[in-house]
């Protein structure tokens, strides 16, 4: 049997861990900080007296690598939503409220009876433009200008590339679009973490792991690689080295900025774009949905759960300079108007992460890395990879998979 290294233990490491463990091998996650998780993880915040996720995920029943990931380790049930394709909208300069509804069926009827107000069939005819759009071209460029895009593809787009629409390249909104709209409703209903990230995708592979013998251990940091005879000999720890055996592999599945430090000449992205997370300690109806899609205001998503309701800034470099006080005050004023509330301001949790993702530009593509570096006994996993998704759940446990079939190939 043999034994995979894999460092970082993110979703990207998780899903690695897992797909070698289904193969039959054995697993060692070394992650850096505390707990596992990354970016997709819950945790107490004082402050609140309340459990918040880092940020806010909505996933669509459509994401194949996701959903199976969690049916594997047991958390498929820990998903909750409005159990049908639904996405409220509120436009906060004009009050206009809209809900998008594709049907079940791949044919999309719904755009005759349901358009988005303001939007003519000839708007969702050209979606196809993303697909035939240059490679390098915007998805502004490709699709803007019409209802629709203002209405629904531009934050959609936002949301999914974390990217500005003029920037964000439109062959990776294609890959978003061809994996839900054109698959119709049904690979379109909304599902987010009935109590948190943790508890449906971290907690539960964890346990899923230990219980087959993987090792995980925290606060250990991967500082370097030492090579012998063209292989990956030990692991630089700072409890010493890591010997490997002879048929040992390795997988790095740490952010491009650390990988590039790990693995010297390794392409990767080298331009971010920020999230803001803002949670209020406060009650709200969650509506059909539990979340709302908001079009000119600060927030762009709200998401309501029992005791906290949250918003999400993608495409948040914008914004890193703006006090904390500020941002706070901006989406309260942007949640009273959508969710109907007369309160003053509750407490608030501002939680900026300024390396979210990779920028999903033109630029950055270029440098998205294969997981495969022609290297049997080495790969790498990160929804920075070529993935050909953008920085997203399913990128990144899509890329943990293509990780552990690169060391492993079939």
């Amino acid at each position: 049997m043999s034994r995979v290294h894999i460092i970082g233990a993110g979703l990207a490491g998780l899903s690695a861990a897992v797909s070698v463990t289904k193969a039959g091998h054995q697993a060692t996650l070394y992650e850096a900080g505390p707990a596992a998780g990354g970016r997709c993880r819950s945790y107490f915040d004082r402050a609140l007296g309340a459990r918040i996720d880092n940020g806010n995920h909505l996933l669509l029943s459509g994401n194949d690598a996701a959903m199976g990931f969690l049916t594997t380790i047991g958390a498929r049930d820990s998903m909750t939503g409005p159990g049908r394709a639904l996405f409220p909208f509120m436009d906060i300069g004009s009050g206009e409220r809209w809900t998008v509804e594709p049907g079940d069926g791949v044919v999309p009827w719904w755009v005759l009876t349901r358009r988005v107000p303001g939007t003519k069939l000839s708007d969702y005819l050209a979606l196809l433009k993303l697909r035939f759009a240059g490679k390098d071209a915007s998805v502004e460029a490709a699709i803007g200008g019409s209802a629709l895009y203002r209405k629904l593809l531009e934050p959609l787009a936002v949301s999914g590339l974390n990217t500005p629409a003029d920037q964000a390249l439109a062959s990776l909104m294609w890959a978003v679009v061809e994996g839900s709209l054109l698959r119709g409703g049904a690979a379109c209903v909304p599902l987010v973490p009935e109590i948190g990230l943790s508890e449906s995708f971290i907690d539960p592979a964890v346990a899923w792991l230990t219980e087959r013998g993987a090792t995980l251990h925290l606060s250990t940091r991967v500082s370097a690689f030492t090579m012998a005879e063209g292989r990956v000999g030990a692991l630089v720890t700072p409890a010493g080295p890591v010997a490997l055996a002879a048929g040992d592999r390795v997988i790095s599945a740490v952010p491009p900025w650390v990988a590039a430090d790990l693995v010297p000449g390794l392409p990767a992205p080298d331009a971010f774009e920020a999230i803001i997370n803002v949670h209020y300690r406060c009650d709200a109806d969650p509506g059909a949905a539990g979340f709302v899609g908001l079009v000119g205001g600060t927030a762009e998503w709200i998401f309501i759960k029992p005791g906290i309701v949250s918003v999400t800034i993608s495409a948040a470099n914008r914004l890193l300079d703006v006090p904390v006080d500020d941002i706070a005050t901006r989406c309260w004023s942007d949640i009273r108007m959508a969710l109907g509330l007369g309160l003053a301001m509750p407490p608030v949790r501002v939680v900026r992460e300024k390396r979210a993702t990779f920028a999903a530009t033109a630029a950055n593509e270029a440098k998205r890395p294969q997981s495969d570096l022609g290297l049997t006994h080495f790969a790498v996993a990160g929804d920075w990879t070529a993935t050909g998704l953008p920085a997203t759940i399913e990128g990144a446990i899509r890329s943990g998979q293509a990780a552990a079939h690169a060391v492993f190939p079939r």
